[in-house]
């Protein structure tokens, strides 16, 4: 009898639907999800979580798979990046003007040629990174914006390898895409993630928060900004604010307290072992029950870099 796959036994289970990420996302878990399944807790597979907490949401894929396939109360997605929380907080409270507003996008950039459409692209951005000033002030946030959500989308959609990344002022900094026919608008797609993202709070937040909001049976996923894996490997901004290794210290301890509260807990990161002897997750994460997977590392500027490389899955239970 041939041996089933995590892929092949991912796919017997997932249930029919549309709840997906709607960003592109470097990083993102979709493509390591079959995996990530073998390692969830029998609690959230039995249906017996009560709470679900995200503190990176990022592109959401661990949380649009648990939506799919799981039964949960309540859900907590925290980010510190301002975009995301606009994002997801707009889709989820008016997904039809977010629908809208990007519908309008769509037509007047496809009414172009190519090198118009550029003009266009480069237009949005400085526009987009002009209004970050006002935007990302803590008095002045607001997470409904369907606009900028839309805004946020496009750019995400239209740049180059589908990424999004800021420099250290917060400004959003990929260049064009250069794509002959680029999807834009999905509405279907962003109905279903209005749909799941209506179980979840969703807050502009430190990974810190999510101390405050374990209620009954609770798991929380963490995906941190990955620690480089190599001297040329250092992309880690996804917001402006860098995570290096004090933060994945901060991160440790924060797990280790949980931990000492029953929380259940899985984390990923890169593996440092990947190209020399560094232990620094072994030793950050000592006692409890480390993975290391093989996942595809689709971005990377140079082609030939891209393939497998392993990560870890720390989990406490």
């Amino acid at each position: 009898m041939k041996k089933r796959t995590p892929q092949s036994a991912y796919m017997t289970q997932l249930k029919q639907s549309s709840a997906a990420p709607i960003l592109k996302w470097a990083g993102g878990k979709t493509q390591l999800l079959p995996i990530i399944d073998v390692h969830y807790p029998e609690e959230l597979k039995n249906n017996e979580i009560d709470t679900y907490v995200e503190p990176f949401i990022g592109g959401g894929s661990v949380f649009f798979d648990i939506y799919n396939r799981f039964q949960f109360q309540k859900a907590y997605l925290f980010d510190n990046n301002p975009e995301l929380i606009i994002l997801y907080n707009s889709v989820k409270e008016d997904v039809d003007l977010v629908i809208k507003e990007l519908g309008n996008i769509e037509d007047e950039y496809l009414s172009k040629d190519l090198g118009a459409q550029e003009e266009f692209f480069y237009n949005v951005r400085i526009k987009y990174n002009q209004d970050i000033a006002t935007l990302h002030k803590a008095s002045n946030h607001n997470p409904f914006n369907a606009k900028r959500a839309a805004l946020t989308i496009f750019l995400n959609r239209t740049c180059f390898n589908g990424l999004f990344r800021v420099n250290k002022s917060g400004a959003f900094n990929v260049p064009f895409g250069r794509y002959k026919n680029p999807t834009i608008l999905f509405a279907e797609k962003l109905r279903a993630a209005s749909e799941a993202l209506k179980k979840a709070t969703i807050k502009l937040s430190d990974f810190a928060d999510s101390e405050n909001y374990f209620d009954g049976k609770t798991f929380i996923y963490y995906d941190p900004p990955y620690r480089p894996i190599n001297l040329t490997s250092s992309f880690t901004a996804y917001s402006k604010s860098s995570f290096g290794d004090s933060e994945q210290m901060r991160l440790s301890s924060h797990y280790k307290t949980l931990d000492s509260q029953g929380v259940l807990q899985l984390l990923s990161n890169s593996d440092p072992t990947n190209y020399c002897e560094d232990s620094f997750f072994d030793d950050l994460y000592h006692g409890f029950n480390i993975c290391r997977v093989d996942a595809k590392r689709m971005i990377n500027s140079n082609a030939a870099k891209r393939g497998n490389v392993r990560e870890l899955l720390i989990r406490n239970y």
